[in-house]
């Protein structure tokens, strides 16, 4: 019987929200709950609720300072607010918290916990994990650009120091440089991390040019055929050479060309085929096994088609 691919979500990931307007918000989810509704392919997929990461495992890939100032700041922000406050406490002038986000934060890294054990356990032959708020901007010991504890870095350090892997990778692409990632990654051999991004761009940081990295910074109009062409040449080749036992996506969509927080030119048949091409790195060296996590995308229907276009590869449907 062939395995499944896990869809990997929880309530508290709709309760957490930063504000009237902001982009990233709770009806990404939903758009994406319902373009799986209308296309059918929630039937292809095995749907496990997501149970919240250890302040244990989240110190893998972040300072225990930061953890708790966060766990801090939302206890303060109870506080505040029955006393009259806000209902939200800003950590950067684009990121906020409500009185939800510290367990949405929970869910969201242990979905990808969860992930990877079903996945190693052969449960499941992949997953995705509908999650949020997003993780690749979360630095060991900062949150920013909508990010608090970075999902993606905490499960690959999970998989090596947990599960004894030798070798993962972490494919990264989101229109934005994934800092956080880098920040946690950069110098462990033990993982590979291939991105490409718009340049210049948010985040205003350079990446780091440690050897287990393989960054593509991209100009804005970039479309889809030319980025196929970069990944065939840059990604693909230190991907055989690495031979990673377990494959991570951080899964942003805002690459799309009807995304206008960004100005890339990808669709939805630029994901599939990016898809395509990391299951086939993986079953050659990863026995199929791909974690993959939602970051950005802030058009609706374009994320909600492209998550479709990519669940679609993974789950052979």
């Amino acid at each position: 019987m062939r395995q499944a691919t896990g869809y990997f979500t929880h309530k508290d990931c709709w309760r957490h929200e930063m504000g009237a307007g902001h982009p990233e918000c709770p009806e990404r989810l939903s758009a994406i709950e319902d373009r799986l509704l209308i296309s059918g392919l929630d039937v292809a997929l095995e749907r496990r609720e997501a149970t919240p990461a250890s302040l244990a495992d989240l110190e893998l890939a972040h300072d225990r300072m930061h953890l708790a100032a966060l766990r801090g700041l939302s206890d303060n922000l109870r506080d505040e607010i029955a006393a009259g406050g806000p209902s939200h406490a800003q950590v950067d002038p684009d990121t906020a918290i409500n009185t939800h986000s510290w367990d949405a934060i929970l869910v969201a890294a242990g979905a990808a916990i969860d992930a990877t054990d079903a996945v190693l356990a052969g449960e499941l032959a992949n997953a995705f994990c509908a999650v949020r708020p997003p993780g690749h901007h979360a630095t060991r010991q900062q949150a920013m650009g909508f990010c608090f504890v970075n999902n993606v870095a905490v499960a690959a350090r999970y998989a090596l120091e947990r599960h004894g892997l030798k070798r993962v990778a972490i494919i990264d692409f989101d229109v934005h440089h994934g800092n956080g990632t880098e920040d946690i990654v950069a110098g462990d051999d033990r993982i590979l991390m291939c991105s490409f991004y718009q340049h210049p761009f948010y985040p205003p940081c350079e990446h780091s040019t440690a050897a287990n990295l393989v960054n593509i910074p991209v100009p804005a109009y970039t479309k889809g055929m030319d980025i196929r062409e970069l990944i065939d040449v840059m990604w693909l080749p230190r991907l055989d050479a690495h031979k990673p036992e377990l494959i991570f996506i951080s899964a942003g969509f805002d690459a799309h060309r009807e995304d206008d927080m960004a100005q890339l030119g990808l669709v939805e048949q630029d994901y599939a085929w990016m898809t395509s091409r990391i299951k086939e790195v993986a079953q050659r060296h990863a026995q199929g096994r791909i974690v993959s996590c939602l970051e950005g995308g802030y058009a609706l229907s374009a994320l909600a088609r492209s998550v479709e276009a990519h669940l679609r590869v993974l789950a052979d449907v």
